[in-house]
């Protein structure tokens, strides 16, 4: 897990835990990890690893006492935490703006993408035949976010879905950010590796966890998820193979408790999107 003390990343890490899978945390602050993760659950890996540099994300990948054969990367190279102390904002910030091709997403993504897709393929069904792709499980999930198309789109077509468009963080859109989530997307795809895509709408922890999620494709969903759905789904994601080789957006359905509860699965809802091209 690439950025596993992250908002959402920690959640990641709780859930696969939960589920008894290995976990290998990457982190900038090994101290912070020891008192944000569980340091004392053996299934658990605390590495410290610079995401913004392709031979350490490669050789963590690569450790013979981790051994990973899948990733889900929730980090990212600015973040509101509350945590975060003012210089480290100031220092993402001043990365973003002078040099975006440098940030961990266009870095150490494409690196992780690249370094699994050397890996045997993952199925669904032991014994599958992968090299006809019957259940084959994605390698890499990575967590996107919503509207990181919107800023590209022409005038005709922000005024015909002003109600996507016009929201804050495409019409701001700081330092390019979306243009820098947007392109290491069209990183992972081109690497060679079984991927998925997942872009969250408003990430908000004051909304009502464990609700129905609703996916899209097209980058046009405008709505709120809780971080721990949003982990829920990266995970499920790893054992999905609808998942595989597709891009797609998700809020969830507000108090959605009695009346319209998360499906068992998220399989047959991904199974109706179309892979992208």
């Amino acid at each position: 897990v690439a950025g596993a003390t992250g908002r959402t990343g920690k959640y990641v890490v709780q859930q696969l835990l939960s589920q008894n899978v290995p976990v290998l945390a990457m982190v900038r602050d090994v101290d912070k990890a020891s008192n944000t993760l569980d340091p004392t659950n053996e299934l658990l890996t605390i590495r410290k690893t610079d995401l913004g540099s392709e031979a350490d994300v490669i050789a963590a990948l690569n450790d013979e006492e981790t051994q990973c054969d899948a990733a889900i990367w929730a980090a990212t190279g600015f973040s509101d935490a509350p945590d975060q102390s003012f210089l480290t904002k100031i220092k993402a910030i001043f990365g973003l703006a002078t040099d975006a091709a440098s940030t961990i997403d266009a870095v150490g993504l494409p690196a992780l993408g690249a370094a699994l897709s050397k890996t045997p393929k993952r199925t669904l069904i032991q014994g599958a035949d992968k090299s006809a792709g019957a259940g084959v499980l994605p390698k890499v999930i990575m967590l996107s976010s919503a509207g990181v198309t919107r800023p590209d789109w022409d005038e005709e077509k922000k005024l015909a879905l002003e109600g996507s468009a016009g929201i804050p963080i495409v019409r701001l859109n700081p330092f390019g950010i979306l243009g820098v989530k947007r392109e290491s997307e069209e990183k992972l795809r081109t690497c060679g590796v079984e991927y998925c895509i997942f872009r969250p709408g408003g990430l908000n922890d004051k909304w009502s966890p464990n609700q129905r999620p609703i996916f899209s494709q097209g980058d046009v969903a405008v709505g709120r998820i809780n971080r721990q759905d949003v982990a829920k789904i990266l995970v499920d994601c790893l054992s999905t193979p609808e998942a595989t080789g597709k891009t797609f957006e998700g809020i969830s359905v507000a108090n959605s408790e009695g009346y319209y509860p998360p499906a068992p699965s998220i399989g047959p809802a991904l199974r109706r999107l179309t892979l992208d091209s």
